[in-house]
């Protein structure tokens, strides 16, 4: 292939992938929850020879929770009161919760053949618990 053809092929695929997803203001919950137990599975799918490509579900699962976490805050920054408060407190467990999946993926990518199940589990309940917590908080926001 010439060397000039693949980015071009990459950029199509994304911009193509792109037009078929929601926007972030278009997902839901149910959204948040499929993509929640897909990953989980998927990661449990991937055997120790397919280490890095589940790393990398990992890191882009984590990254795009990540990125519906900031636009709570965005929301949270908005609000006034109690209300505020109690946002605030719900972002910054997120947060722990976040940087506590990113933990688990960093840990997945070090993983040996030996401690490979025990990685992925610790990755899939801690994303789990990530995916839960933003779910329940995004719910509040919504009231």
């Amino acid at each position: 292939m010439h060397p000039r053809i693949a980015p071009t092929i990459v950029v199509t695929i994304g911009l193509l992938a792109a037009s078929v997803l929601p926007s972030p203001a278009q997902t839901t919950s149910q959204d948040v929850k499929q993509k929640a137990s897909e990953t989980g599975q998927a990661i449990r799918d991937y055997s120790v020879e397919k280490k890095d490509e589940a790393v990398a579900h990992a890191k882009k699962a984590t990254a795009d929770l990540g990125a519906k976490i900031k636009e709570l805050e965005t929301q949270a920054a908005r609000q006034t009161g109690e209300i505020k408060a109690r946002s605030q407190e719900q972002i910054k467990d997120l947060k722990a919760k976040r940087a506590k999946a990113s933990q688990k993926a960093t840990e997945l990518g070090r993983a040996t053949k030996a401690s490979w199940e025990r990685a992925k589990e610790g990755f899939a309940d801690a994303y789990r618990d990530l995916a839960s917590a933003y779910d329940k908080a995004a719910a509040e926001f919504k009231k």
